[in-house]
Order: C-alpha cells, then sequence, then structure tokens
C-alpha cells in the first residue's frame, strides 16, 4: 500500500502543472452604454478624468476633443496622416509616444496617444454625452478582457491560457496590424452559405457591413435602402441597408438582421491593405458578453439578454446632434437623400422643438434617435424650427427594407 500511494503521488506531482489555472483578476471597473457605445472613464498620465469610447477598429488612443477644465500634458513628437474609412481628406493628428493610460487602478505602459487637429467625430454632439476620444486596440493587448454588456464592466484578467467558461462559444481570431478577426458564417438571401472574415470592431455603432467589390462578396438583398453608415475617419459613409438570413457566431444565430454595404468609394483604402469581407460593429457585439484573449487569440462569446432584440435603422432618414452637451436641445445635421424626411421637407439646420406633440428637450439623444429608428404605420409628426418660424410636418414611418 505504501509503496502505491507513493507512486501515486508522484503521479499527481508530474501531472498537476499541466492544469491549466483561471487566471487571475487584476481589475474589474463599470462603463456606461451610450447607444451601442461602450464608454470608459480613464486617464493618460496625470490628465483629468476622459471619457472614451472603446474601440477595437483602431490601433491607438485618439483625442478628439477636450471641454473647458480637461487638462492633459502630452509631448507631440511628429504630425501623423490617420487612414480609416470614408471618402474624404485625410485625417491630421499629433503624435504622442510612451503615455500610460491609467484606468480604474490598472496602468498600461508605452501607448501611443494622437491628438486631432480638426474634430471630425463631434461625438459629444452626436451621443449628447461628453466623449473626449476614443481608446484603441492596445487596449486589449496586455491582459485578458471581459466585456459584460450585462452588468457594464470591464474585468481585466492575467494574460494565462483560459479555459472555456461555461455556456461561451469560441472562436480563433487572426490579428493584422494589430486588429483583430475572426471567421463567421452567413447565410445569403439565395439561401447559399459562405465563411466570411470580419475585424471585431467595438467603436463602430453598426451591426454589420460587408464589402462589394469582389465576385466573392455577400450578396446584396434584392430589397434595400440607400442611406449613411457612419463617420469614418476619413469622412462620412454612406451605403445600402437591407436584411440578411443569418449570421453564426459558432453555434449561434443572429436572425434576419439588418446590415449595411458601403459604397466601394468610401472603403477603397481599407480593402486596399485588408482582405476582409467586412465589420462586425457594436451593435452585433452588445447581444454578446465576450473574453478577448489577444495573446493567445481566442475570442469567447455567450449570448446576453439582448441576444434576440429588434434590429433596427434609421427609418426618417434624419442625422440629429445635440447643439450643446449640456442641454437637450437637438437640431437636423442631415436628411438622406431620397428619405421619408426628404420628401417630407426636412432639412440640414432644422432645430426639432416637438415629436409626436411632446416637447422634444424631454428627450435625450439616444431616444429622439430611436424614435426614428421605429418603424410605424402612423406618421412621426415634427414641429421644427427654421429661421425663426415654426414648421410641422408629417414623416411616413413605415418599414421600407
Amino acid at each position: 500500500m505504501r509503496r502505491a500511494f507513493i507512486i501515486s503521488f508522484f503521479f499527481i506531482l508530474l501531472a498537476g502543472p499541466a492544469v491549466t489555472a483561471k487566471p487571475k483578476k487584476i481589475e474589474s471597473i463599470p462603463f456606461e452604454v451610450v447607444g451601442s457605445y461602450v464608454i470608459i472613464k480613464a486617464r493618460i498620465n496625470n490628465s483629468s478624468v476622459l471619457n472614451l469610447i472603446l474601440d477595437s477598429g483602431i490601433r491607438n488612443t485618439i483625442i478628439t476633443e477636450l471641454m473647458p477644465g480637461d487638462n492633459i500634458s502630452l509631448n507631440y513628437s511628429d504630425v501623423k496622416e490617420l487612414m480609416g474609412l470614408g471618402g474624404g481628406e485625410h485625417l491630421e493628428a499629433y503624435t504622442s509616444d510612451y503615455n500610460t493610460l491609467k484606468i480604474g487602478k490598472l496602468e498600461l505602459h508605452n501607448k501611443t496617444v494622437y491628438v486631432l487637429k480638426n474634430d471630425v467625430f463631434n461625438l459629444s454632439k452626436h451621443t449628447g454625452t461628453i466623449i473626449n476620444g476614443l481608446i484603441g486596440v492596445d487596449f486589449f493587448q496586455d491582459y485578458i478582457l471581459q466585456i459584460d454588456y450585462t452588468q457594464h464592466r470591464l474585468r481585466f484578467y492575467e494574460p494565462n491560457t483560459l479555459d472555456l467558461p461555461k455556456g461561451y462559444g469560441m472562436l480563433p481570431m487572426t490579428i493584422e496590424a494589430q486588429k483583430m478577426f475572426v471567421e463567421l458564417s452567413v447565410l445569403q438571401s439565395d439561401s447559399t452559405r459562405k465563411q466570411v472574415k470580419m475585424m471585431i470592431d467595438t467603436g463602430a455603432e453598426l451591426n454589420a457591413w460587408f464589402q462589394t467589390s469582389t465576385n466573392q462578396s455577400v450578396h446584396v438583398p434584392s430589397k434595400w435602402i440607400q442611406g449613411v453608415i457612419g463617420q469614418g475617419l476619413n469622412g462620412i459613409i454612406t451605403g445600402k441597408y437591407g436584411h440578411i438570413p443569418q449570421i453564426w457566431f459558432g453555434d449561434f444565430c443572429l436572425k434576419n438582421p439588418i446590415v449595411s454595404f458601403p459604397d466601394s468609394t468610401t472603403i477603397t483604402g481599407i480593402l486596399a491593405t485588408s482582405k476582409r469581407d467586412g465589420t462586425i460593429g457594436s451593435q452585433l457585439l452588445s447581444r454578446f458578453n465576450m473574453y478577448i484573449d489577444y495573446r493567445q487569440r481566442k475570442f469567447y462569446f455567450k449570448p446576453n439578454g439582448d441576444f434576440n432584440k429588434r434590429y433596427f435603422y434609421n427609418v426618417a432618414g434624419i442625422e440629429i446632434i445635440q447643439i450643446t452637451p449640456y442641454l437637450s436641445l437637438s437640431e437636423v445635421l442631415d436628411v438622406w437623400a431620397n428619405s421619408p424626411a426628404s420628401r417630407a421637407g426636412v432639412k440640414p439646420g432644422d432645430q426639432i422643438i416637438e415629436i409626436n406633440g411632446t416637447k422634444a428637450f424631454e428627450y435625450k439623444v439616444s431616444e429622439i434617435r430611436m424614435i426614428f429608428e421605429t418603424p410605424s404605420k402612423r406618421p412621426l409628426k415634427l414641429t421644427l424650427l427654421r429661421g425663426g418660424k415654426e414648421i410641422s410636418v408629417r414623416i411616413d414611418m413605415t418599414d421600407k427594407i
């Protein structure tokens, strides 16, 4: 018996180190969700607290806007052109290297920060929340990061091998130019299935977009509308919106999502440097809780309570901004060509006074945007202020796709 016990004990000692320990949690911080953006509070060096959008679609932190009272100390090394989506001019930014990002008690060292010469995003006005910039993919590189959309928390773990969490699926990631890609399966409108290479982009407020420039591209559905997809680093992105039957994340199926197909002129520069089929945006990603293990190249995901929620698009065709982040006064920034709002006579610069008889200042920008994105058999009634005069319009809100 003694000999058998010693042999068994010796075997346990040999086998023990091969067992993967659960990674140690380093930090847990809350985040705010605005639209589908993840907003975190961070300091750069010894700056004041900054509100930054978690954006895995860019490499480094970008400061877009500083408010009165904000302070930040950066040493600039040069000016760089930033390339991204959009059909406009390249964007210039001041470059600062070897900075420390402080998130809660966590410190991320030797990070590059860009400061835009001109704020093309107007994130504070678009969201109705003070936003100072974007924190890029280098935020994901030092630790395993859990994004818990249910509890609105980010959790950081030591960069050890992570056991597959219970109920989660896993997809291997590839890393190109520091950005993260996974392969998904798509069921197209002609009932054919296609594997697609998609970038994970927590900073793109959309479900997903697909390029259409090759013969192997995902098919554009027969029923679609033309509109504005978003704002890239280099300008406005336009394209088509429509439903596709299915997108599969491993064994989890998203049914009949609304996706977009950018006009090729607005994404030509990106496709020249990346052979991807498209991008998964924050509106789809927020339907999952996830772990991102950048070092081990693994993406873990589990549906949360929003997995089966309805998909939305801008039915009215109105882009709005909040005139000042401190007051709920909304103004029309743009009107989609040939949209219901365009046909009703809405124009850029119109101030929104009432929505279906309710004073507009009672709504947040996100709530007004949701009204514009909700189909209805009843027309939407708006009272607008234009040139000092009030104008009433009725907008057809029937679903076009």
